[in-house]
C-alpha cells in the first residue's frame, strides 16, 4: 500500500540556493521578507520556499488564504497561527493551479472542498504534504499539512513524567482489550499512537492499522488507508483486518457506530486495539461510545486505557524569566497538586518554588513569543474492576472522572500544573488549554 501511495504522489525538489538562503536567518519576520523577494521568481521556486520555510521553522501546517485584494499565508507554530506574508491574487491562482497539479486535485473543481496529498524531497528524507481545498467568499483557501517523518516519536522520547512512562509501558504489554487517545483535533493523539506502535513493533507479532489517511510510513507494519469514494471505510476496513490475524490493530479514529462496535469487538477477542477519539477528556470517551451506538457491556470489559490529550508550549530557555509566584497563583498550584505521589516529580516543599514567565518580547529564538516548542499533558484513566462495574450503569462524565480520580488518576490541568512548577511551560499556557478542575 505505501509503495502505490508514494506512486501517484507529485514531488517537489528544493533547490540547494532557497534551502542555503532560508536557513541563514531563524525569525518570521526574515521570512516574510525572504519570500517577498521569491514572489517575483517563477511559481516551482516560490512554492520551495514557501515549504522549506515552513519546514525549517518546524510548522505544522502552512495556510493561504484569499482576502479582499491580496493573499496571507500563515504559518502555525507550537500550534498559535503567525502571519508570514501576503501577496497578489494573480500570483496566488498561478499557486493554486501548481499546488493542486501536485496534489492530484481537479483544477476545474473550485465550489467543492477537495484533499490531495504530494512530497517534499529534502535531503534524502520525503516529507509528505497532505493538501486541503475549501471554497471561501474570496476564492479557494488552502491549507498544507506538513508530515515530517523525523517528527515521529518512540515512547521514550515523548518527555513522559517517570509516572506516566511506567503506566503506560505496563498497559501496552496487555494482549487484548482497547486503548484510546482522546482530545480535539491537533491535540497530539497521532503522534502518541504511533509511539505505541513503535513501542510494540517487533517480529514476532503482526500490525495492522486502518488510517484515513496513512500520515506516515512505518517499516514492518502492514497500513491500509480507507477510501470512502470506493466503498472502503473504517467499518468495512476493519471487518477485513481481523480476517488477516492480526496480534495488534490501530484504527485511525472510531467516528461512527459500526467501527465502535467492531473495535471493541475485536477488542473482546484477543486483540490489542489501538485507536483515536475525539473528546475533551479522557472520562469522555465512555458516554461518546455510548453515543455511537455502543452498549456499556462491552464498553466495560473491552476498554483498558483511556489517554487524554493536549500540548502546550514550551517557554523559551533563552528569554524566559522565573520569578516566585503570586500569592493567588500558589495557593492553585498547592490546592491541585496537594497529595500527588512523588513519583511525579514536583518538590516536597511547594513554598519555595519559582516559576517561569514567557518574556514579552521574546527573542528570536522563539520568533518573538516567550516559546519554543510543545510538550504533551496526558492523563490516564485506567479500567480496573470497579471501573467496570461501574461503567455498566451508564454514569455522566463527571461521575466517571471522579471516580477515577479517587482511583489514582491524574488530571490534564494538574498534569500542566506539575509542568509548571518544573519549569517547562507557564501558568497562563496551561489556562489557555486547559481549563481548571473546579469549573
Amino acid at each position: 500500500m505505501t509503495q502505490v501511495i508514494q506512486k501517484v504522489l507529485g514531488k517537489v525538489q528544493v533547490s540547494p540556493a532557497i534551502i542555503a538562503d532560508i536557513a541563514k536567518g531563524r525569525a518570521l519576520p526574515e521570512l516574510g521578507k525572504k519570500l517577498g523577494s521569491y514572489a517575483s521568481e517563477d511559481t516551482t521556486e516560490f512554492l520551495g520556499a514557501i515549504l522549506y520555510g515552513a519546514i525549517f521553522l518546524e510548522s505544522s501546517d502552512i495556510h493561504l488564504e484569499p482576502q479582499e485584494d491580496k493573499v496571507r499565508l500563515r504559518l502555525r507554530i507550537d500550534g498559535i497561527l503567525q502571519d508570514v506574508t501576503f501577496f497578489s491574487e494573480e500570483l496566488y491562482q498561478t499557486l493554486l493551479s501548481r499546488i493542486k497539479l501536485l496534489s492530484g486535485i481537479k483544477l476545474n473543481i473550485t465550489d467543492k472542498p477537495q484533499d490531495g496529498r504530494f512530497t517534499v524531497e529534502l535531503e534524502k528524507i520525503d516529507i509528505e504534504i497532505r493538501t486541503s481545498s475549501l471554497p471561501s467568499e474570496q476564492g479557494e483557501s488552502l491549507v498544507l499539512r506538513i508530515l515530517n517523518p523525523q517528527k515521529l516519536m518512540a515512547l521514550d522520547a515523548l518527555g513522559l513524567r517517570n509516572d506516566l512512562h511506567l503506566l503506560l509501558s505496563k498497559e501496552l504489554q496487555k494482549p487484548n482489550g482497547m486503548i484510546a487517545v482522546a482530545g480535539p483535533t491537533g491535540s497530539g493523539k497521532t503522534t502518541t499512537l504511533y509511539a505505541f506502535l513503535l513501542e510494540l513493533q517487533n517480529p514476532g507479532i503482526k500490525i495492522i492499522t486502518i488510517e484515513d489517511p496513512i500520515e506516515y510510513h512505518l517499516t514492518g507494519i502492514s497500513q491500509t488507508q480507507i477510501a470512502p469514494e470506493k466503498g472502503y471505510s473504517f467499518a468495512e476496513g476493519l471487518a477485513s483486518i481481523v480476517r488477516q490475524d492480526p496480534d495488534v490493530i490501530l484504527v485511525g479514529e472510531i467516528r461512527d457506530s459500526q467501527t465502535a462496535k467492531i473495535a471493541l469487538q475485536a477488542a473482546l477477542t484477543g486483540h490489542l486495539v489501538l485507536t483515536t477519539i475525539h473528546t475533551n477528556d479522557a472520562a469522555g470517551t465512555i458516554p461518546r461510545l455510548v453515543d455511537l451506538g455502543a452498549t456499556t457491556s462491552s464498553i466495560a470489559p473491552a476498554l483498558t486505557m483511556v489517554v487524554g490529550e493536549r500540548l502546550v508550549r514550551k517557554v523559551c530557555k533563552k528569554c524566559a524569566v522565573v520569578s516566585k509566584p503570586t500569592e493567588a497563583e500558589l495557593t492553585e498550584i498547592k490546592k491541585n497538586l496537594k497529595g500527588l505521589p512523588k513519583e511525579t516529580g514536583i518538590p516536597k516543599n511547594l513554598d519555595s518554588i519559582k516559576i517561569a514567565k514567557a518574556s514579552g518580547g521574546g527573542c528570536k529564538t522563539c520568533n518573538n513569543t516567550g516559546y519554543q516548542g510543545r510538550k504533551g499533558l496526558f492523563e490516564v484513566l485506567t479500567v480496573n474492576a470497579a471501573l467496570e462495574k461501574f461503567i455498566l450503569t451508564n454514569p455522566p462524565v463527571s461521575e466517571i472522572k471522579k471516580l477515577a480520580v479517587k482511583n489514582g488518576m491524574i488530571s490534564m490541568y494538574q498534569s500542566g500544573l506539575i509542568e509548571v512548577v518544573l519549569g517547562e511551560t507557564t501558568l497562563e499556557e496551561v489556562r489557555r488549554v486547559i481549563e481548571s478542575d473546579e469549573q
